[in-house]
């Protein structure tokens, strides 16, 4: 059956009994709690005629998603759970806290408490009968939490990590943010200064994240970046209206917040090393926001030095962070692409699982 075919029932008594007579996948609303209480809401998608499945646990990437994981009109989380379902696999996907039928503030949490929000994700699946072994698939920031989850943790069979956050946080903001400003549509000159100041601003922040120096060290250093950078500017361009501006008050009220700091000294390499579990690693060659080959490096190089030989990295072409074809490949034409997520990497999730069908 192919995959535009595919739906899932609503749980109820007649839906099961069509559902089963029909071999297909039964969905059915569910909640929970973590220990912190924040109750969760979600979608549970069961695979037909079996009596035992493996079950995944979707995690989102950056920013208040749905249990579809409903980004710029695309849904990968309810094309993925579709597909899954199919396949023999369960799936559990939940709103992000603050969305939906998820309370709780987003705003307020780090990775950390997102890994957290999966092993009581976890530890609900548990409580399912059928469910045989429990794997992550993270997009994203997702991937981070899928990582920072599966460190150690038996009840964890496989992680698939999609565009996968694996590289030190400060590096991470780094190297996107210079894929996104070399990829504007300006001048030389102001990549340049537009990658002096944000490279300037995130090392002050990482150093001293965590302290009360912090907002005013920021600002100093923005103080003097400006006054040298306006002196440069006139001398080398005298006359010419500068249109460049760094919102340093935005970008100060960002960084001076909880997830901005856990996500600056976030550094993937211990808890990779704790995994021992098989593990999938997919991006595509057009990311600008989670680049391939430093990501993809350090989850294989981590994973084989610390003993763990079950790990498979693929680079996928012509794909963007959303797992999506792509022209020009910036954020801002991705409301425009067609699909949900590219078939090609589905065909690398189907092929890598069959071992746990």
């Amino acid at each position: 059956m192919s995959r535009q075919f595919i739906f899932s029932c609503l749980l109820s008594m007649a839906a099961i009994q069509f559902c089963q007579a029909q071999a297909v996948p039964i969905s059915k609303p569910v909640h929970f709690n973590n220990k912190d209480s924040i109750r969760f809401g979600g979608t549970l998608t069961l695979p037909a005629g079996r009596h035992t499945f493996p079950a995944v646990v979707l995690l989102s990437g950056t920013g208040k998603q749905d249990r579809d994981g409903t980004m710029a009109g695309h849904k990968m989380f309810k094309t993925l759970a579709d597909s899954l379902a199919a396949l023999g696999v369960a799936v559990l996907r939940t709103d992000d806290r603050g969305v939906g039928e998820t309370n709780g503030v987003y705003e307020t949490a780090t990775t950390k408490d997102f890994a957290n929000d999966a092993l009581a994700a976890v530890a609900f699946l548990r409580t399912q009968p059928g469910v045989a072994a429990i794997g992550f698939i993270g997009h994203s920031e997702g991937g981070a939490a899928a990582i920072i989850a599966a460190a150690g943790n038996r009840d964890i069979a496989f992680v698939i990590t999609l565009a996968g956050l694996a590289t030190r946080g400060l590096d991470a903001l780094k190297l996107q943010n210079r894929a996104i400003i070399n990829a504007a549509p300006i001048s030389d000159y102001d990549k340049n200064r537009h990658n002096t100041i944000t490279t300037l601003m995130f090392d002050t922040a990482y150093r001293y994240a965590y302290t009360p120096l912090m907002e005013a060290r920021l600002r100093a250093a923005y103080a003097a970046w400006k006054h040298a950078d306006d002196s440069a500017y006139a001398k080398d361009k005298p006359g010419e209206f500068d249109h460049m501006r760094f919102f340093a008050d935005s970008y100060i009220r960002q960084a001076t917040g909880p997830w901005y700091q856990y996500h600056l000294r976030y550094d993937p390499a211990p808890f990779l090393q704790q995994i021992k579990v098989p593990f999938l690693a997919l991006n595509g060659d057009k990311d600008m926001m989670v680049p391939y080959k430093e990501n993809l490096d350090m989850i294989k190089n981590t994973l084989q030095q610390s003993g763990n030989n079950q790990v498979t990295v693929k680079v996928i072409p012509g794909l963007n962070h959303l797992f999506l074809h792509c022209n020009t490949c910036t954020n801002e034409e991705i409301s425009q692409l067609k699909g949900d997520f590219a078939p090609e990497a589905w065909q690398e999730i189907k092929h890598w699982l069959q071992p746990f069908l």
